[in-house]
């Protein structure tokens, strides 16, 4: 933010000469000269003064190749590219002379604007006046068609170029890589070198952006040397790719070197990088330290910079940091930033669902609500259960025309499956079809997911077969589909031909296997998939691994086993494992455990009511009333409420929810009414059945007489 300031006063400053040497012009009457019009033209055009830069040139009684040029220039230089298109007719029209730097100003524009027709135009023109040798010319022709992806078409550019300079050879390299055709980027940087072209900052930067893991640590190694040999090192953009690329690769501690090296020739840029590579490592507290020195030297924080660390800010001993960072942007008046807006409601979703109230008032206050913005909350509805919200919100995104994208269709389809309404979910299956991200593979998973939690496991399976099948996140639906309709067999059959094809698993894909097994009593496979985690796939254990392992073992009885796994854990235990092992427990019956277990779980969450639940209704299953009631006064003490459950039916695409004597709904009298006939319906029909097995027991009683 400070640089402006100097900036403001420089274009200021450079204006003022403009028009002071125009008025000497004027008055001297050398305005009428060609080039003195033409310098004061450009000055004109510099300082993005197009309309006064017009009127000069419209009054120039004399013009040539330069004059038009300059305009030509000046319009791409301010982003007009249809302006520039337009004085460039005129000047054909006017019988001027087309030069390579008419050709390179336009192509700028064309490549700015990815106007690839008229840049082909273009082309053929080249061609016809024999410009394709220029440099100038030739170069721009190269840039415009890379920067348009196509850069095989740029390759041909640069062999009929006689001598292409450094521009050249780095549009071509940097086209290469935004491509990810990393052979070729690098085979061109051989060929460059051999061609005596020597490299610069434009050369390594791009390169950079392909070394993106820790497989290619020796070759950033290498080009870092290259940039030393070559005097780079010190190059903004060099040490920025340089910095990100040591972070990729693996090694936070080199890319720490390189920044620190960089000391004197720093940019916002710079601190940024770092602070990605500490966040990219979870190195949250380096990159909060960093983002106050940052401060402290003088460097003011950009937009990236903010929403890099509020998004740091997802873990819950850090929740007061967000805070405090939503705290500075107000106080530095950046949030009417959408960017920043979006990080602050997912930093707020992510937090728990008392934060919901924040973070839908950050989303009230957004002017101008992006996709992101309408898709934050959508996916924080539904992450917390607020299916009806969910849908509704969805409906409000329809009907205001916002933009839907895989995400929405993934929050979305998982409130259907939350809901079990099968009707909707056919309904937003269509739509998927109709706007074509039913390919999607997260759209895919869900609509998996979606058929399995409606009981339609053969739709979930036909989703699954109509989709591509080549990654982790289709097959692991299909799985869990398989898993919770206890086909435990059929979901190991799937992992297996998982593997056959050749598809990575990820640590979601053990988690539907071990939930496989749990659900299916597989417990000698579930102790064996556990262990081959780390070792064959390279996948270490999380929380949720333990967790399905420990309901493996409490489902089958293995309360010692699911006991030990938990002492062996190399983390601290959350309350999801301690749950897992309560519910154990009560499985097995394990009074004594469950108290130790429950005591952990009303420390760590002494407002959730499953646990008083769970641990009260042990006690009355044993008979130890006084325990009870001593869980019961708890309770009451800490204010804690039983939330009770609900059930609900979908009747012509509308849920209808209720909960145990529940007199809520508007045709509750009709509905009572109605269960009262079946269930004297019920009792009549239990009648009709006692007397026929009395009838039935006196005939078999009277045919064993007979046989005696």
């Amino acid at each position: 933010m400070r640089p402006l300031q100097p900036l403001f006063q420089s274009s200021v400053s450079a204006l003022s000469k403009v028009l002071s040497t125009h008025g000497h012009s004027i008055k001297l009457g050398t305005i009428s000269d060609v080039y003195a019009a033409n310098i004061i033209l450009n000055g004109y055009t510099r300082c993005r003064e197009l309309p006064i830069a017009h009127k000069v040139f419209d009054e120039m009684p004399h013009r040539d190749t330069v004059s038009w040029n300059t305009l030509i220039a000046g319009h791409v230089n301010c982003g007009k590219f249809e302006s520039a298109w337009e004085v460039l007719i005129d000047m054909r029209r006017g019988g001027m002379g087309i030069d390579g730097y008419t050709f390179g100003s336009v192509l700028k524009g064309v490549a700015c604007a990815v106007r690839l027709d008229l840049g082909e135009q273009l082309h053929s023109m080249i061609l016809k006046m024999g410009l394709l040798e220029n440099v100038y010319c030739g170069s721009a022709l190269l840039d415009m068609y890379a920067k348009s992806e196509r850069v095989w078409d740029a390759f041909l550019v640069l062999q009929h170029m006689p001598e292409p300079n450094s521009v050249s050879w780095n549009a071509l390299i940097s086209g290469f890589s935004k491509n990810k055709d990393r052979e070729m980027a690098f085979w061109l940087l051989g060929c460059m070198e051999s061609e005596c072209v020597k490299p610069d900052d434009g050369t390594f930067a791009p390169l950079l952006t392909l070394l993106d893991g820790p497989n290619f640590y020796k070759q950033t190694v290498q080009i870092h040397a290259k940039t030393v040999k070559h005097g780079l090192e010190s190059k903004n953009t060099v040490c920025n790719a340089m910095i990100t690329s040591y972070s990729e690769c693996g090694s936070i501690g080199d890319a720490k070197k390189v920044f620190d090296g960089s000391f004197l020739t720093q940019d916002i840029v710079t601190w940024n990088s770092m602070l990605a590579a500490y966040l990219v490592h979870s190195e949250e507290d380096s990159a909060f330290k960093l983002f106050i020195l940052m401060q402290q030297v003088g460097f003011e924080p950009d937009i990236y910079t903010y929403t890099s660390m509020i998004s740091a800010c997802f873990e819950q001993s850090q929740k007061s940091l967000g805070i405090c960072l939503h705290g500075l942007v107000i106080k530095r008046g950046l949030e009417i930033s959408v960017p920043i807006s979006n990080a602050l409601i997912a930093v707020y979703l992510k937090s728990n669902n008392r934060s919901m109230e924040e973070a839908l008032r950050i989303f009230e206050s957004i002017e101008s609500k992006d996709r992101v913005s309408w898709n934050t909350i959508l996916t924080g509805y539904s992450q917390f259960g607020l299916s009806e919200d969910t849908l509704n919100l969805f409906a409000l995104m329809r009907y205001l025309l916002v933009e839907i994208d895989h995400y929405s269709f993934s929050a979305v389809l998982k409130s259907c499956s939350d809901l079990a309404t099968l009707q909707l979910g056919q309904e937003v299956h269509a739509l998927a079809l109709k706007t074509g991200f039913e390919s999607n593979e997260f759209v895919a998973g869900s609509l998996i997911f979606m058929y399995a939690k409606c009981g339609i496991i053969e739709d979930a399976r036909k989703s699954f077969e109509e989709t591509q099948q080549d990654s982790s996140v289709t097959w692991n639906s299909i799985i869990f589909g398989y898993a919770q309709h206890g086909l435990g067999h059929d979901a190991l059959d799937l992992f297996r031909l998982m593997i056959a094809r050749k598809v990575k698993p990820d640590h979601i894909t053990f988690v539907a296997v071990l939930t496989a097994c749990s659900h299916t009593g597989l417990v000698e496979e579930g102790e064996n998939f556990l262990q081959s985690m780390d070792r064959d796939y390279g996948i270490p254990l999380r929380m949720e691994h333990y967790a399905c392992a420990i309901d493996l073992f409490g489902r089958s009885g293995c309360i010692d086993k699911a006991k030990a796994l938990v002492e062996s854990m190399p983390f601290k235990p959350d309350p999801m494992v301690w749950k897992t092992l309560l519910g154990a427990c009560r499985t097995c019956g394990d009074i004594e455990l469950a108290s130790t277990v429950a005591s952990q779980l009303l420390e760590l969450e002494p407002e959730e009511h499953c646990t008083y639940i769970l641990l009260s209704d042990m006690y009355g299953n044993l008979g130890k009333w006084g325990e009870k009631a001593e869980i019961k006064r708890l309770m009451r003490e800490r204010g804690v409420r039983k939330v009770p459950g609900w059930s609900w039916i979908e009747v012509q695409n509308e849920v209808h929810a209720f909960n145990a004597e529940d007199h809520s709904h508007p045709h509750c009298t009709d509905i009572y009414f109605m269960l009262g006939g079946l269930m004297e319906e019920i009792r009549r029909l239990d009648l009709v059945l006692d007397a026929n097995l009395e009838a039935l027991g006196e005939n078999f009683d009277s045919c064993l007489d007979c046989l005696v």
